[in-house]
């Protein structure tokens, strides 16, 4: 057999794009990815951001990210209702009729949501340090000046990465609600206490690995884009265990 068989062609392509644009839900969670994002970070930054050095955060390339601890839980929702969609009202089963070939129809999926993540990351991450960055006066970090430029591109992939590693793992659990409801307090909590208790450990988690190439100096033994290259190991791993669950479980 061709190792090509299992490529997704256009005709699938289209019709998971057309999945996911008919369903409200997923829209909203992908448009919120930007809005969210960039409308706090700019909201925040307009509110604080001239009072003082350092008012944003002790990192000031960091603190220009600051609105992503709010976007990425919209990046998680995407993710996740992307691909929980298939496992309601028999959606998996009717897919599976029109391409027969598993791997192939889950390959189609993981594109076309990790093709829109990355679109949307990318105009997200652009639009929250402009934005951000208009409203910090003299305290205002430049495109040019060190590490910006590749910031930008590096929050655009963690959303990607992180948009991936939910739809991975709502391939597995076969529900976002679970997913949500596993991931959402573990990046805005758990994720900060192993950080206090074990800062060795913690530097690992998908997460902490993936933010390092938004902070100005590296933390740890991770660069910036170690730190992405770790974050792209649980990716995969989490997709690759979606990949096994769609081919072997029952439709």
């Amino acid at each position: 057999m061709s190792t090509t068989g299992f490529l997704p062609t256009a005709p699938v392509l289209r019709s998971e794009w057309i999945k996911i644009r008919s369903l409200r839900s997923t829209v909203g969670a992908l448009l919120a990815i930007l809005l969210t994002t960039a409308g706090i970070q700019t909201l925040t930054a307009a509110a604080i951001g001239t009072a003082e050095a350092g008012s944003m955060g002790d990192d000031p390339l960091l603190a220009a990210y600051y609105g992503l601890n709010f976007g990425q839980i919209a990046a998680i929702a995407f993710g996740a209702t992307a691909v929980a969609g298939e496992f309601h009202n028999a959606g998996l089963r009717i897919t599976l009729t029109a391409v027969p070939d598993r791997t192939r129809f889950y390959l189609a999926k993981i594109a076309t949501i990790g093709g829109l993540a990355f679109l949307v990351g990318q105009v997200t991450a652009l639009a929250t340090f402009l934005g951000g960055q208009a409203q910090m006066g003299p305290y205002t970090i430049h495109l040019g000046d060190p590490g910006a430029l590749r910031s930008v591109i590096g929050c655009g992939v963690y959303l990607t990465l992180l948009t991936l590693f939910a739809a991975g793992l709502t391939a597995v659990i076969r529900s976002a609600a679970a997913v949500l409801s596993l991931l959402v307090p573990f990046f805005l909590l758990v994720s900060f206490v192993i950080a206090a208790k074990t800062s060795g450990v913690a530097q690992f988690l998908p997460d902490r690995a993936g933010q390092v190439i938004l902070r100005s100096e590296p933390e740890g033994v991770l660069g910036p884009w170690t730190g992405l290259g770790v974050m792209a190991l649980w990716t995969v791993a989490a997709l690759a265990g979606g990949w096994l669950a769609v081919r072997r479980r029952d439709a």
